[in-house]
């Protein structure tokens, strides 16, 4: 029989403000406890063991990171500043007092030429600065700390915050037809879905405690997979659902669409670890836009 969760406590969640941290503060749980700007901030180093030393946590989730990816391009230094010394900082202080960390990373440490899903053992090739702070930060976790488990994600959206899917939402009230590329592939993930993921593993933790295999990379996105275009029209026909108009969405090329930085032109992960190593599966991508669509539609923006 299924006992309740051994809870470790308190869990500290490095950022207040993005998507993920958001998702995991609206938990109905006492044991979180996020942390962002001024109280930590990876640029002021000596913020972070301040914040150890204030709340002794029994778990750290690393949800804070530079998500800009086309500013990245022309700050390569503050992108490494959040996504690699950071977090590296993070696992050392972790280290030192023998807790997990978990840190969440990205696609974008792929070239997205494989033309299948990545599995964790795949070589990495980032083609953006982003992507590379980004691997960079993979490998000095890994390097310091033996109880970090690193889970890459993509194509996060919800109801909190600058995303794509509220971008869509918006666009597609003011513009009667929305371009969109409709070439690259992915797997969108809701970060209430990806929130919810965390809690069960912080939870399988507390109650088995720590095992070796609950170490290194993990790969965790929404189940199935689309393109921009494909996301773009799901969220707005949820919309419809509410009232919004309906634009006409054409889907375009990347080659139409150019930006500072490449996107990994197929990124799909595929997420078996995480299945077998802790029982988690991701619910569908269109499930979460329905959700968040609907969220965002009942509540005014912020």
């Amino acid at each position: 029989m299924d006992t309740a969760p051994a809870r470790l406590s308190p869990i500290l969640v490095v950022g207040r403000s993005g998507q993920l941290a958001t998702a995991l503060g609206r938990a109905d749980r006492s044991d979180i406890h996020c942390r962002g700007r001024p109280d930590i901030d990876f640029d002021r180093p000596e913020t972070l063991a301040a914040a150890f030393a204030a709340l002794s946590p029994a778990l750290v989730v690393n949800a804070a990171a530079w998500t800009a990816v086309d500013a990245a391009e022309s700050d390569p230094e503050g992108a490494a500043r959040a996504n690699r010394d950071g977090p590296a900082l993070l696992a050392r202080l972790c280290a030192e007092r023998g807790i997990p960390l978990i840190h969440v990373s990205t696609d974008y440490v792929f070239d997205g030429t494989k033309g299948a899903p990545y599995v964790e053992s795949d070589p990495i090739s980032p083609r953006t600065v982003y992507g590379r702070s980004k691997a960079e930060g993979e490998r000095a976790i890994l390097a310091a700390h033996g109880r970090a488990i690193i889970l890459r994600t993509a194509w996060v959206y919800s109801p909190y915050g600058r995303n794509f899917v509220r971008t869509m939402l918006n666009a597609g009230v003011k513009t009667p037809v929305l371009r969109v590329v409709g070439d690259q592939l992915g797997n969108p993930t809701s970060a209430d879905d990806l929130a919810d993921a965390i809690l069960a593993i912080i939870d399988r933790i507390g109650r088995t405690g720590w095992r070796d295999d609950y170490a290194g990379l993990f790969h965790a996105a929404g189940s199935g997979e689309t393109t921009w275009h494909g996301l773009a029209v799901a969220a707005l026909r949820e919309a419809a659902k509410a009232g919004q108009p309906m634009p006409e969405v054409l889907a375009i090329g990347t080659a139409d669409w150019p930006t500072p930085a490449a996107r990994p032109q197929d990124s799909r992960l595929d997420c078996t670890r995480l299945r077998d190593v802790f029982g988690i599966r991701l619910p569908d991508w269109r499930d979460g836009v329905a959700r968040s669509v609907a969220r965002l539609m009942a509540v005014p923006a912020a």
